[in-house]
């Protein structure tokens, strides 16, 4: 494996493995031996499927505005917030009106989430 091949764009959009979450609601995903980072885009007002994994999972907001739903809290975030969901905590979120990308941030990585497909989960 080539050292070019560890170094990626955040912004380019051809990069990393692609999957449709959800309508509304893409990510392209980049996997490594004991972590994995999800670059998630959310359309305005798009609401994820509530959802939980027994994996650890880190979310930083990069772009826009949402509302974190995480157990029974929902949690307003925008630019620069970041959170930690403890494995098999149900949790979704809802873009703003501007929208919003996110990077999450799994370990260890999730199995469903090394192949393309739909969904939160395998598809």
């Amino acid at each position: 494996m080539s050292q070019k091949s560890e170094f990626h764009k955040l912004d380019d959009p051809s990069d990393g493995l692609f999957r449709e979450l959800g309508t509304g609601l893409t990510t392209h995903i980049f996997s490594g031996e004991h972590a994995m980072l999800s670059v998630v885009v959310i359309e305005p007002g798009c609401v994820g499927t509530m959802h939980h994994h027994p994996e650890e999972q880190w979310g930083v907001l990069l772009e826009g505005s949402a509302i974190r739903y995480q157990g029974d809290e929902e949690i307003p975030v925008s630019k620069g917030d970041f959170w930690r969901t403890p494995g098999n905590v149900p949790h979704t979120m809802r873009a703003g009106p501007d929208g919003a990308r996110v990077l999450d941030i799994f370990s260890p990585p999730r199995p469903e989430y090394r192949k393309p497909g739909k969904g939160f989960a395998a598809g």
